[in-house]
């Protein structure tokens, strides 16, 4: 009997990570949950066991090089990597923007991403049919006001993922990208705007049906699951309501 494929999700605490989890976990796949957030990845494991699936937390910083390291000894076979863990802070012009948030971001979805795409690769390729999937975004793809920190470092995640998939290209590994447009989590624009609920609010205002984490979850779940020849290179999804990054129809 052939083993249950392994997928390891990162940011899987919340949001798209966990609800992408939950449906990789619902494909067959042996999920492990990466996050800092212990408490909340345990959570979910057992929410996954009790309902008859395989899932495993392991608490894991992804800009921690030797903690990546580490983690990564435990796997000999791999099916499936999912490079979740990001996020946005700060919504302030190039001219007044913090570095420290700059940085602090291109650490988490940039670096993070290589950290864990570089250990796990060797494992990936060695079950002979690996996928990587980059959670990037439209900002990867398109400048807008406001969000020049976040932007750059979506653009190299961009870059990371199309260059990987040149340099690795005939081995038994697809690269797949996923860049979302307007998501409504439940933590994401609170976190950008540290905690301010009013702000946060206002990135969806008027907005009939932004995307859920689900949404995106189904997308990642779907390119995943796409027969092993099939290379879904690069994924936008946005809400209907959504044209680009700086046109959103809203109502009154």
């Amino acid at each position: 009997m052939a083993a249950t494929p392994i997928a390891v999700i990162t940011g899987a605490s919340s949001g798209i990570g966990a609800a992408t989890a939950r449906q990789l976990a619902a494909a067959g796949y042996r999920v492990v949950l990466t996050a800092r957030r212990k408490d909340r990845i345990e959570t979910l494991a057992a929410e996954l066991t009790e309902a008859g699936h395989q899932a495993t937390a392991y608490a894991l910083d992804v800009t921690d090089r030797t903690a990546v390291d580490e983690f990564a000894t435990a796997f000999r076979s791999l099916a499936v990597l999912v490079n979740n863990a990001g996020g946005a802070l700060g919504a302030d012009p190039v001219a007044t923007g913090d570095p420290a948030d700059w940085r602090q971001m291109y650490e988490t979805n940039v670096i993070g991403t290589l950290n864990v795409t570089q250990a796990l690769l060797p494992a990936l390729t060695a079950s002979g049919d690996g996928t990587v999937v980059i959670l990037s975004s439209t900002a990867g793809l398109s400048t807008y006001e406001g969000g020049g920190g976040y932007v750059a470092a979506k653009h190299g995640e961009h870059v990371l993922a199309e260059t990987l998939r040149l340099e690795i290209v005939g081995t038994p590994v697809r690269v797949i990208e996923v860049a979302p447009g307007m998501v409504k989590t439940e933590e994401f624009a609170t976190t950008r705007f540290r905690g301010d609920t009013e702000k946060a609010a206002k990135v969806y205002a008027g907005v009939e049906a932004p995307l859920s984490a689900d949404d995106v979850a189904d997308t990642i779940t779907w390119a995943v699951t796409r027969p092993s020849h099939v290379n879904i290179d690069l994924l936008v999804v946005r809400p209907r309501a959504q044209a680009s990054n700086s046109k959103v129809h809203r109502t009154p």
